[in-house]
Order: structure tokens, then C-alpha cells, then sequence
């Protein structure tokens, strides 16, 4: 590779948004779900790393650009909610209830996982963020004592898990109302979840919104709660 465009400072942002619109392509082509922009924007990433021998330094100094984007991004979520404000008042027990048994179902099954195969407090502590976004879950990771690597390894990997099965789980339990979908999707799948809401509709990417901000101030919360569980 060219010593000069791998020194660049933007070489690792536009592979990463080189790699992202090639999986909005294969996405829109095959129209499968198990072919998820974000898993196959990270699958190539990967191969072209390895394949040019690139040390991930290099690919890192310009990725971390689109880090950046991440807070306004998550920001601009509530332009659909603040649309669908009515329908949030109208059902305001029902979305509190649901955001809140789906933290303590996360919660509560990392708990029995960690129990059941024997985990560390290190790694217990590092997943009980799984189901929040990236920017709120490092932090909770970090002041429990969480390996953050491995913390936004899993919370990646959740969202996409959530993005990829979560119609099928829908059609499968016979799941039709918008805002139990949205409120589904945005408590476990965070902002990769939100993705496929709003794939789904307005009233689904709304309540996904609200469901990431107020998932992960209760996760907040509840983790120094929990974390010395194990």
C-alpha cells in the first residue's frame, strides 16, 4: 500500500466508510438479513487489514473519526420521537414497563450466563452493558472494572444479533404492535437496533429512541447494583 495514503489521517475513515456502503450494496442486492451492513462492513475491514498486513494503529488513527459522529448521530434519534410525542403520553406506563423489564432481562441473563460458565467479576462486569449503545456502555464497563474491548465487542455483537433475528423473533411470537417492536429493539439492540425500527416504521424507530436513552440510564444505574453480584 502507498506509505502516504496509509499515513494519511483519513485513511482508516474512508475504508471504514468504503466498507459500510459496499454492505448497504450487498444488503440492497440480496436483501438477506444476515447480511447486515455493519457485520459486513467489519468483515472486510478485517480481510483487507489482513490481507495488506496493515497494523490496526494505522487503520485506527483515521477511524476514530467516525467515532466522532457517533454522540450527534445518536442525538439526531430524537427528531422521530419528538414527532411521535403523543403516542408516547398515551402509553407512557407501558413504555416505562417494557424499557424496564428488558434492562433486568439483560441483566439477569449475563447474571445466570456468568453463573452458569463459571465467569470472573472481570467478565461479568464486562458484559452487563451488552445491550446499551457504545458511548454509554464503555463507560459503565470501565468504572465496574470491565475489560472495554471486550465490552464493545459484545455490545456490537448484540446489536447486530437483535438487527439480524429480531423480525423473525417478531413473526415467530406474533408480535404486531409498532411500539412494542420499537420498544423491543431499541432496549436490546441499542442504535444498531434502531437501525432496523426504523426500517420498520416512524412509531418503531421512535419508541427504539426513547428505549436506547432510557435503557442505558437505567443500566447506569443498576450496574454498580449488580456488579458485586459476582
Amino acid at each position: 500500500m502507498n506509505e502516504l495514503l496509509l499515513n494519511s489521517g483519513y485513511f482508516g475513515f474512508v475504508i471504514t466508510l468504503g466498507a459500510y456502503l459496499l454492505g448497504l450494496q450487498v444488503k440492497r442486492k440480496t436483501k438477506l438479513a444476515i447480511m447486515n451492513p455493519l457485520l459486513v462492513a467489519v468483515t472486510l475491514i478485517i480481510l483487507f487489514l489482513v490481507v495488506f498486513r496493515i497494523d490496526y494503529e494505522v487503520y485506527q488513527k483515521g477511524s476514530q473519526y467516525v467515532s466522532y459522529l457517533l454522540t450527534p448521530a445518536t442525538v439526531c434519534l430524537a427528531i422521530p420521537l419528538y414527532r411521535q410525542m403523543r403516542l408516547l403520553k398515551d402509553h407512557l406506563g407501558a413504555v416505562a414497563g417494557g424499557i424496564a423489564s428488558g434492562v433486568l432481562a439483560s441483566i439477569l441473563s449475563i447474571y445466570a450466563m456468568s453463573r452458569l460458565f463459571g465467569l470472573s467479576h472481570e467478565y461479568y462486569v464486562t458484559l452487563l452493558p451488552k445491550s446499551i449503545t457504545t458511548a454509554i456502555g464503555m463507560g459503565v464497563s470501565q468504572e465496574a472494572g470491565g475489560i472495554v474491548v471486550l465490552t464493545v465487542v459484545s455490545i456490537i455483537l448484540t446489536g447486530i444479533l437483535g438487527n439480524v433475528i429480531g423480525e423473525a423473533v417478531f413473526r415467530l411470537f406474533s408480535i404486531s404492535d409498532p411500539i412494542a417492536k420499537g420498544l423491543a429493539l431499541g432496549t436490546s439492540a441499542h442504535a444498531i437496533g434502531t437501525a432496523k425500527a426504523l426500517e420498520l416504521g416512524e412509531i418503531e424507530g421512535a419508541m427504539s429512541s426513547l428505549a436506547i436513552a432510557v435503557s442505558g440510564l437505567l443500566t447506569v444505574a443498576a450496574v454498580p447494583l449488580v456488579s458485586g453480584w459476582i
